[in-house]
């Protein structure tokens, strides 16, 4: 088999990053042609970080972050009350294999579902399942399918994402459906898989939030045990880019 038809049945097999990386060295002078050992690993690199690439992007699309960003883009400003040794701590994202909480508090715009995100896209390229929800439309999701049959299914697919991400809880006030779909979520999570929530409230006035004395117990107990607070503070980080010249 001649070169052209080795490339041909790489693209066949769909052996993509293979293929490319065949048709690169097809184009070097002969005697830049790696020998074979050494081909073949170029050849099995080429293809391992291709399908992890495209891995990556379909965990990424599939989580629906509301950002685009990434830990290099995070700013660590005296006024943000950012820690920068807690957050480099949860960069590799071993909390998510010790399922623990992270939440992120403080005024709108001040870069907390950023964080939430950065933290999200981190974790889809190490290959974790990650989901991303705005709450208030993920209890208005769960109440729609209790009306058609599909809320358990819905509940189950939750409970599979190693990391959850939860934005913009306490923007709206809960009823009861959303209440009790709130402790499932997170008794089916407690100890098995890691949750960020963003929040414009502080974590002490969760419990009046939630409204409901038992519920928030059992909800908050859950949540609470072995997480990591970042309480944000300063000017809106959106109104500084808007006023940017």
């Amino acid at each position: 088999m001649n070169n052209q038809a080795t490339l041909q049945r790489m693209q066949q097999l769909k052996l993509q990053g293979m293929a490319q990386a065949f048709e690169a060295i097809l184009h070097l002078p002969v005697q830049q042609h790696p020998a074979t050992d050494q081909l073949l690993a170029q050849l099995l690199d080429a293809e391992y970080e291709h399908r992890h690439h495209q891995k990556t992007k379909t965990a990424i699309r599939s989580a629906r972050f509301r950002y685009q960003a990434s830990l290099e883009e995070v700013h660590f400003l005296p006024t943000r009350n950012l820690d920068q040794d807690q957050w480099l701590r949860l960069a590799d994202c071993s909390f998510i294999k010790r399922a623990e909480n992270i939440f992120f508090t403080g005024a709108a715009g001040c870069g907390k579902s950023f964080l939430a995100s950065a933290l999200g896209y981190q974790a889809c390229r190490l290959g974790y399942r990650v989901a991303y929800y705005h709450l208030p439309k993920l209890l208005e999701k769960l109440h729609v399918a209790k009306a058609d049959a599909s809320y358990s299914r819905e509940l189950a697919k939750l409970e599979k994402q190693q990391l959850l991400i939860l934005d913009d809880w306490g923007l709206q006030p809960l009823d009861q459906p959303g209440k009790l779909a709130l402790l499932q979520i997170m008794e089916d999570r407690h100890g098995k898989a890691a949750t960020i929530i963003t929040s414009q409230l502080p974590v002490k006035a969760w419990y009046d939030y939630i409204a409901d004395p038992t519920l928030a117990d059992a909800i908050l107990d859950r949540l609470l045990h072995q997480a990591h607070r970042f309480e944000l503070k300063g000017d809106s980080l959106r109104k500084k880019i808007m006023n940017q010249p």
